[in-house]
């Protein structure tokens, strides 16, 4: 039988969906519950939070980077041994990719699983209008399942019986209960989002208990769980989300008893944003991933390649580049030819160093030749990836899906943006650094990007291997034949989709 499911969606950005999917996430694993947590859509953050309520890894479901089949195989595979799956929604309920469709939105994934959807309002200045809200979204979509609500920022006992009663009169869906406005429980927030859930500061306030507890007093659970039970159609799909998907057919290389290929993997306070997805990929291509922190330790000996996330090293960016030991250290890796792959915050961190305020710079790592600077302008959206340079470690003419959301830009010594593109970009420094991707943005826009300095290849994308395994298998045989000294073997490339 289909896991019972519930899909946690707001009407917009904001209206508490994220604190309230967290309480219910800890008040039903304090019941005794195995509940498996996800997130609609590309965010690292939130995943960590729950991961932490649940005591299990939560996944990212994403109608844009997967297709159907990918995302319902994920969702099958991490739920074994769970007895309820919990679905964070994305922005608002039908906001997506684009306005002209409903891809990569909660109610998307939503009708994919065949899950019912719990709709969380701002109801602090509503009364009647309330009812009109929650009409407008029960009734936009027919064929979506919105099967209760619950109101959020609720001044009163008396204040949420008005709305009971508005809605009761005019749509049929039942209001699930009130968070009290005089109650607030916030996580904190910076530039990329709230604050990560290891963070000894937010860890201390408790704050899991009193989300479970605050929701366990104002809302129906046992109902939530009737509708979580009427509500499980979603198709049981068996397969894994490996070599054995359409995706990936034919590609896996790796010999049964061949030995595991070691990769570090950077995970601390500065690097901590990875798909799940991912590192399952890579694990289950051959790879042993071997963490290590950048800011306080030494790396890891015997590496065959080296994976460096996300994250905030702008935070950490004194404490990066005082553990010269680490940064010389990688840049010996990088320039042996070893494969290095870099996301984002692991671009920065390869990058000369980060410029802050006149006149502090921390040089970091120094294998690309640009230095990297924080902005105000937060850059972000999905990406399509056409894999089109010289980069042994991914499949050429591949095509795989990611995201991007950042704040920092890539500058020259004294600040000033770079515009770094294959005709643009100093011939001096051309010759040194090569181009991957093509990318293609909303409106169709197409940039350059996957910047290559030996075998280091950093993007400001982070990408998403489920949406075409071929790169986590590959990259793992290019980090294997690398260490023997010997030419990688040449994948088959693989489209992302046949939606």
């Amino acid at each position: 039988m289909p896991i019972p499911t519930l899909v946690i969606a707001g009407t917009h950005s904001g209206v508490g969906k994220t604190s309230i999917a967290i309480g219910l996430m800890r008040a039903f694993a304090n019941q005794g519950l195995q509940v498996q947590a996800f997130k609609a859509g590309p965010d690292f953050i939130d995943p960590s939070h729950h991961q932490r309520a649940t005591g299990r890894v939560s996944h990212n479901l994403d109608g844009w980077m997967l297709s159907q089949r990918q995302n319902l195989e994920l969702f099958n595979q991490a739920c074994q041994g769970a007895d309820l799956a919990i679905v964070e929604g994305v922005m608002g309920l039908f906001d997506g990719y684009g306005a002209e469709s409903e891809a990569g939105s909660t109610a998307e994934m939503a009708k994919w699983l065949g899950a019912p959807v719990i709709l969380v309002i701002n109801a602090g200045a509503l009364g009647r209008s309330a009812a009109a809200l929650i009409s407008g979204y029960h009734h936009f979509d027919p064929d979506l399942t919105v099967a209760g609500v619950i109101c959020n920022q609720i001044g009163s006992k008396s204040h949420l019986e008005r709305i009971d009663l508005a809605v009761s009169q005019t749509v049929q869906v039942p209001i699930l209960g009130g968070i009290p406005r005089t109650k607030p429980v916030k996580i904190p927030e910076r530039h990329l989002g709230l604050w990560q859930a290891h963070e000894e500061a937010l860890a201390e306030t408790n704050y899991l208990d009193t989300l479970a507890q605050l929701v366990t007093d104002h809302l129906d659970l046992e109902e939530l769980i009737n509708i979580a039970q009427s509500g499980s159609e979603q198709p049981i799909i068996s397969t894994r989300l490996d070599a054995k998907t359409d995706v990936a057919k034919g590609v896996s290389n790796r010999l049964p008893h061949a030995p595991r290929v070691r990769i570090g993997i950077a995970q601390d306070q500065a690097f901590c944003f990875y798909y799940a997805a991912n590192l399952s990929l890579l694990e289950q291509a051959g790879a042993e991933l071997v963490p290590f922190s950048p800011i306080q330790d030494a790396l890891p000996e015997n590496l065959a390649g080296l994976y460096i996330g996300g994250g905030y090293p702008e935070l950490y960016a004194e404490q990066l580049s005082e553990n010269r030991e680490m940064c010389a250290a990688i840049a010996t890796f990088c320039q042996s030819g070893q494969p290095v792959y870099g996301e984002c915050g692991g671009l920065m961190y390869l990058s000369q160093g980060l410029l802050g305020a006149e006149p502090q710079r921390y040089p970091f790592v120094g294998i690309l030749p640009f230095w990297t600077q924080m902005g105000k302008r937060v850059k972000l959206g999905y990406r399509q990836v056409d894999m089109l340079g010289p980069y042994r470690g991914f499949p050429n003419q591949g095509k795989i899906r990611g995201h991007r959301f950042h704040y920092s830009d890539i500058v020259d010594a004294q600040g000033n943006l770079l515009d770094i593109n294959p005709t643009a970009y100093e011939l001096s420094q051309k010759d040194r650094l090569q181009f991957n991707y093509k990318l293609q943005g909303w409106h169709h826009q197409q940039t350059w990007e996957g910047y290559q300095v030996h075998n280091v290849l950093a993007s400001y994308v982070h990408l998403h291997f489920g949406s075409n395994p071929t790169f986590a298998q590959q990259f793992v045989q290019f980090c294997s034949y690398a260490t023997l000294k010997k030419a990688p073997i040449q994948s088959e490339s693989c489209s992302v989709y046949d939606r």
